[in-house]
């Protein structure tokens, strides 16, 4: 015999209150008269039961489906895309909101698709996440709901958006080799022009700057930022007789290539050469031997602002983000900046000075 469902009054009877408390604290009326240890007998007695209250209706009433898009441009298949949703996600749980995700490339085509699919499902709003922090003009269908981005900003300044402390982080891991000892620093950089490129660089060069080191620009190496062209960047900046005793890597990618360079060149690390990466990503950064000192990229930080932020958009009074700054006018949005904190593994040590004598 199929089992019969359960209803309000069965929830009623069970908690001892009337039919209508009940569906006033299910659906959260904020009139409701109802003390706290009521509010709580009810909601676990509708556990207890198996009783759902009928969200559908509930968001038609609102005109809302509680459900978040999150559109992300490939990071679905790297490594940095689980803390990402992670972090939009418990946020999203944190206030009973569903995430949707859609996974697109960097293909313009495919993004509109992409996005136009995502709002079919009637979503609230959309979290759009892109493969490196870079400006983006923002898919035309996606103009037309809250949108908050991740990793990158709007040329126009009109979206609310989230990016790393690209120049804080730089700063830190070229810190962490001067804290060391070392003061003949190299820098494996990215060929490529995005502000990801532009901030390390100006965080390394401000790193030497406030501890009085002159620049070199023949120790800034650029080359894709891949494992290859770090190995190649990195042949070019420590096959000299004024090599430097510590190098600062673009990624940890570019840093991998940098360790292969190092060791063809007869270097050990970390006694002949420091090596700091950036981006921490954990299968590369700890499988690395010695294990890499990198910087983490803030990738659930990102992920959970983004969600706040897009709250607040879809209902202004019902969540404090105070890390959104806007002009309300014209909408003009302030890019969130978060901190790329140092994650200290074994890469780093004092330098051996050149010309000392192995003693191993």
């Amino acid at each position: 015999m199929a089992r019969k469902a359960v209803g309000i009054k069965d929830v009623a009877r069970e908690a001892g209150v009337s039919v209508t408390t009940v569906s006033h604290i299910l659906n959260d009326v904020e009139s409701a008269r109802a003390s706290d240890e009521t509010r709580e007998r009810v909601k676990s007695t509708a556990k207890r039961l198996g009783y759902g209250a009928n969200r559908i209706a509930r968001s038609l009433r609102r005109q809302q489906s509680d459900m978040i898009g999150l559109l992300s441009e490939e990071i679905a298949t790297t490594p940095h895309a689980g803390r990402i949703i992670l972090g939009a996600q418990e946020a999203a749980q944190k206030r009973g909101l569903t995430l949707v995700l859609i996974n697109t490339s960097r293909d313009q085509l495919d993004t509109q698709r992409d996005s136009d699919a995502l709002l079919r499902q009637q979503v609230d709003g959309v979290l759009y996440a892109t493969m490196y922090h870079r400006t983006i003009n923002l898919p035309e269908s996606l103009k037309s709901v809250p949108t908050v981005l991740i990793d990158s900003a709007s040329q126009d300044g009109t979206v609310p958006s989230v990016v790393p402390d690209e120049e804080g982080g730089a700063f830190a891991a070229v810190q962490e080799l001067i804290d060391h000892g070392h003061r003949r620093i190299g820098f494996v950089t990215n060929v490529d022009d995005v502000p990801a490129t532009r901030g390390r660089l100006a965080g390394y060069r401000r790193a030497l700057g406030e501890a009085g080191i002159q620049f070199d620009a023949q120790l800034v190496v650029a080359e894709q930022s891949e494992t290859p062209g770090g190995y190649k960047a990195a042949v070019e900046v420590l096959d000299r007789s004024d090599r430097p005793t510590g190098l600062f890597c673009y990624n940890d990618r570019m840093a991998m290539g940098a360790y292969h360079a190092a060791s063809e060149l007869g270097l050990r690390i970390p006694v002949d050469l420091s090596i700091v990466g950036f981006d921490n990503q954990e299968l590369i950064a700890e499988g690395l031997y010695p294990a890499l000192t990198t910087v983490a990229l803030p990738h659930y930080e990102m992920g959970e602002w983004a969600l706040s932020a897009l709250t607040e958009l879809i209902l202004p009074d019902t969540t404090n983000v105070t890390s959104l700054d806007s002009t309300r006018g014209a909408r003009i949005y302030e890019t969130a900046v978060l901190p790329c904190p140092i994650v200290r593994r074994n890469s780093v040590s004092s330098p051996r000075p050149l010309g000392e004598p192995n003693r191993d």
